[in-house]
């Protein structure tokens, strides 16, 4: 029996990662909500990933999103929890409460409740932040996935923020 039990391209993604910034000399934070740590859990299958990761804060709720990540009730108030303004805060308060260099925050609908006409299961916001990076320059994206069924949403979410971890992930990116 083998011991992975992560999604064989997950495990795959985070062995880039982790490979792509220990060249770097980069040290990384995730701060998460609907991945529920999937993207920590996918980082820390790769050996060596304690060279890499930094920090993973999961926040799955609003109070936790205050707590942990300093995320403002007014901004999860004003534009929701799954918006890229909190995942900008998240990102923000994951370099604050850390040492790491990058920081990815993902944050959305997963499913199969919870979903909106604005905001549908499948939903998904990241947003990345660089310490001293420009606040102009923040990498922010938001996805719609469709209703792949809780598990894939969770998958692509995770796949995603992997690529925003990658060191040639540019600003200018879409």
């Amino acid at each position: 029996m083998s011991d992975v039990t992560l999604p064989p391209e997950l495990v795959e993604a985070a062995r880039r990662v982790v490979d792509a910034n220990r060249a770097a000399g980069r040290r990384i934070a995730v701060a998460e909500s609907c991945t529920g740590g999937l993207v920590s859990a996918a980082l820390t299958e790769i050996p060596g990933s304690s060279d890499v990761l930094e920090a993973g804060f999961i926040t799955y709720s609003n109070s936790a999103k205050q707590q942990l990540l300093g995320v403002s009730g007014d901004v999860l108030d004003t534009f929701g929890a799954v918006s890229i303004a909190v995942a900008w805060s998240m990102a923000q308060g994951a370099l604050l409460k850390s040492e790491a260099d990058v920081a990815v925050a993902i944050t959305g609908v997963a499913g199969p409740g919870g979903g909106s006409e604005k905001k549908p299961v499948g939903t998904v916001v990241f947003a990345r932040a660089e310490r001293g990076g420009d606040p102009a320059d923040v990498v922010a994206d938001k996805r719609q996935f469709g209703d792949l069924g809780r598990g894939g949403v969770r998958l692509q979410a995770a796949l995603c923020a992997l690529e925003l971890l990658l060191p040639d992930a540019a600003p200018d990116a879409p």
